[in-house]
């Protein structure tokens, strides 16, 4: 549930239509930021990210975690996480975005890129599992990387820059009408791990 009615007033949507899309900056200084950068490196239980693509398994370089108030299971690709109890780092993290965003979250999907050649293509985040038109709040350590939006129809494109310890959050009708994308690059070569904090529905 909402810990109040959020609306970011002093916050601009960066989108011009369909959806709703805050930039909030950096809400984590730069020391605490590779704090929890460097604990969440080692104290995660990464695993390389599995999807099903034209019937078969295919194993990524990029790592994923999934965390959550009760072992939730969710499925996108085609393949089922079960989530792990949070971590003291991660539960520190939630309590600072639901606090920046005004919305409560019952689990996170954490992406881990290693380097700039790893990315994400085109994409909504539209699975059953997800709570419809609630707030994906995400959060960035590591390295700055490119991150962009594309309307399904009319092909607008929005990109900007998500900087260490920044957060942006997707809401509203945004899965509806917009993808979204992590752009592969050979110039970025250190590492970046993105927090997707999000509400899982039964």
């Amino acid at each position: 549930m909402d810990l109040f009615e959020h609306t970011p007033l002093d916050l601009v949507n960066l989108l011009p239509f369909d959806g709703e899309v805050y930039y909030y900056g950096k809400v984590i200084d730069a020391a605490r930021a590779e704090h929890y950068f460097q604990r969440l490196m080692e104290g995660i239980a990464w695993k390389h990210d599995e999807a099903m693509i034209f019937g078969k398994k295919v194993v990524t370089k990029r790592k994923v975690a999934w965390y959550g108030d009760r072992p939730f299971s969710y499925t996108y690709s085609k393949i089922t996480k079960q989530a792990l109890p949070w971590t003291p780092e991660l539960l520190e993290l939630k309590a600072l975005v639901e606090q920046k965003t005004g919305t409560t979250y019952n689990s996170c999907l954490l992406n881990l890129y290693h380097t700039g050649e790893e990315g994400m293509a085109w994409h909504s985040d539209g699975e059953k599992d997800l709570k419809k038109h609630g707030t994906i709040a995400s959060l960035s350590l590591g390295t700055t990387r490119k991150f962009g939006f594309k309307h399904k129809q009319t092909i607008a494109t929005r990109w900007m820059q998500l900087e260490p310890g920044s957060l942006l959050t997707m809401q509203g009708t945004t899965q509806d009408h917009w993808l979204h994308r992590l752009p592969p690059t050979k110039k970025v070569l250190t590492p970046r791990i993105n927090l997707t904090f999000r509400t899982i529905v039964r």
